[in-house]
């Protein structure tokens, strides 16, 4: 047997295998460095407290590169489903305000969470379909009715943590187009609270108040508006229902 005849280091199953584990790895070892380096106790308000000045130095000496670094650093934290991007985006509100801060958030998670997306689709297959059982089949059903409005509302309305519909959304077979437009568009109303909370910041922390994640978003102000757009998002998966029932009553009736 030659040399050409013997097991070849770039086999098929091989590449496979490398293509479907390769994002598993990469997630695990992402948030194994992340929490044994201790990073964590950065992304806590009283850190941006205590370095508000040299981060606000920083923001304005060089605001582009500022920027890139924070979407970069965002869009990591979402792909590796860290489950502390409200902090982070708390943090781009202090750091550039609603503008551009909501813009920046919007696009750094909508790409992390794409990134996590397309990962779940070729790396974990049918093993976390199985696994996940009833969380993802309570999905199943939203998004075959309509996916790109379903997915909207998840977002807009986060009954599921952000991560896990990522992940679900991949082993459900979610066309990309719907997974990335409902996520950009559904995510704006929660990060423009989130963002508001660090804009405010520097006045809390100036006044000596406590910032307060859950004090705001839980203000009439700011509920009344989401569950608006909550309902009006509801409104087609409603009527389509509503035209299948009527559509069956007919095809009983004849």
């Amino acid at each position: 047997m030659t040399a050409q005849d013997g097991p070849s280091n770039n086999s098929p199953s091989k590449k496979s295998l490398i293509r479907r584990a390769g994002p598993i790895v990469l997630v695990a070892a992402g948030l194994v460095l992340f929490f044994a380096l201790d990073l964590q106790r950065y992304l806590t308000l009283d850190a941006l407290r205590d370095n508000r000045d040299a981060l606000k130095a920083w923001v304005e000496t060089s605001p582009l590169l500022a920027m890139l670094i924070f979407v970069l650093a965002y869009a990591a934290a979402v792909a590796i489903s860290f489950p502390g991007a409200s902090i982070l985006t708390v943090f781009g509100g202090f750091l550039f305000g609603l503008w551009p801060g909501v813009p920046l958030i919007v696009i750094a998670a909508t790409l992390g969470a794409s990134a996590i997306f397309l990962a779940s689709k070729s790396a974990f297959g049918d093993m976390l379909t199985e696994r996940a059982g009833g969380f993802v089949k309570s999905m199943e059903k939203g998004f075959h009715e309509d996916e790109l409005n379903y997915m909207f509302v998840l977002r807009l309305a986060p009954v599921f943590p952000f991560w896990a519909i990522n992940i679900a959304a991949g082993l459900l077979d979610v066309k990309f187009r719907n997974f990335f437009i409902g996520t950009f568009f559904g995510i704006i109303p929660g990060s423009f609270v989130y963002t508001s909370i660090g804009n405010a910041a520097n006045t809390a922390f100036d006044a000596g108040e406590d910032v307060s994640l859950s004090g705001i978003l839980f203000q009439p102000a700011t509920l009344i508006p989401i569950i608006g757009l909550v309902v009006l998002a509801l409104i087609p998966v409603v009527l389509k229902r509503l035209n299948k029932s009527a559509a069956r009553e007919l095809t009983s009736d004849e």
